[in-house]
């Protein structure tokens, strides 16, 4: 079994965006190699001179820092309806991005790379072959990408599924039919980027269920602390471990019973713009690292 610990780059938005701090926060404070790039610090709509910039110096620190990018994924401020967007002018916009974030990451050496499925709006979702349509849209453009992250060298694409059910995925079962759709004509699979966190469908809100069922098509899996019912997305710290929900131990068995062989398990942790938090930022990262450290060695 290969089971890696990472982190997502969520953390440095805004607060850590230089690739030269954000890699000596991750290789000499977290004591960590692998990393899941978020679009927030690499945004395919900037320009291409200061992309290329960014490129090189990312390449330049993690080469330098032993740290792999393993991952690419949307973030915080890309958390929109893109490949669901009522417009059609829109999703070939949002086509065209993915596109070149694909080729940024082919770039950077990563593996896979995905987002969460699409955002339905109200309208659209509220309406069944409105929503029907828009599905078939979405599988239809995440199929076109599947067949540009081969050229590329991808191993597969992945998506999250998320916690209502305009922002698809909601539950076991629709993960699946989502998967298995875009895999019905692709280059590269679709597969899963499982939270451990999300607080879906009430029927199915026990996150270990999710493991069981999903983490053995999941090559990453992100973590967070949380409680019932909730995606707090807190640290493993353990002022948050006494009250949440999600336990190594407990968590990595269902991981090995679910037939998981190959993940990266990378921290999903974020802290409020608040006078409060400023300061618990990374010892409360090194906290969560040294907690999983006893599972997870990598």
């Amino acid at each position: 079994m290969s089971y890696r610990l990472g982190i997502n780059l969520g953390f440095a938005i805004n607060k850590y965006i230089e690739p030269e701090v954000w890699t000596d926060i991750v290789s000499e404070g977290l004591g960590l190699k692998y990393v899941q790039m978020v679009a927030d610090l690499l945004n395919p709509f900037w320009d291409e001179a200061y992309l290329n910039d960014q490129v090189r110096r990312i390449k330049k620190e993690t080469a330098r820092k032993n740290i792999t990018v393993e991952s690419m994924f949307t973030s915080a401020f890309t958390r929109v309806n893109h490949l669901m967007n009522p417009d059609e002018q829109a999703r070939e916009m949002w086509l065209r991005w993915f596109g070149r974030f694909l080729e940024l990451g082919s770039e950077l050496g990563v593996k896979n790379a995905g987002s969460h499925f699409g955002i339905m709006t109200f309208h659209t979702y509220n309406d069944e072959k409105r929503r029907e349509a828009m599905v078939d849209k979405a599988v239809e453009g995440w199929q076109k990408l599947s067949f540009r992250a081969k050229e590329l060298g991808y191993s597969e694409l992945i998506f999250e599924p998320m916690s209502v059910p305009r922002e698809m995925g909601n539950t076991i079962a629709r993960a699946r039919y989502l998967m298995e759709r875009v895999n019905e004509n692709c280059g590269v699979p679709m597969r899963f980027c499982l939270d451990v966190g999300h607080a879906p469908d009430p029927s199915e809100r026990d996150p270990y269920l999710w493991v069981r069922a999903l983490a053995a098509q999941s090559p990453v899996i992100h973590l967070q602390q949380t409680v019932l019912n909730k995606s707090n997305h807190s640290p493993f710290t353990e002022e948050y471990n006494r009250d949440g929900i999600i336990q190594r131990e407990k968590l990595m068995d269902c991981v090995r019973e679910a037939g998981c062989e190959d993940a990266l398990f990378a921290f999903e942790i974020s802290h409020r713009e608040h006078c409060d938090y400023e300061d618990r930022i990374i010892p409360d990262l090194k906290a969560s690292v040294e907690y999983f450290r006893k599972a997870i060695s990598l």
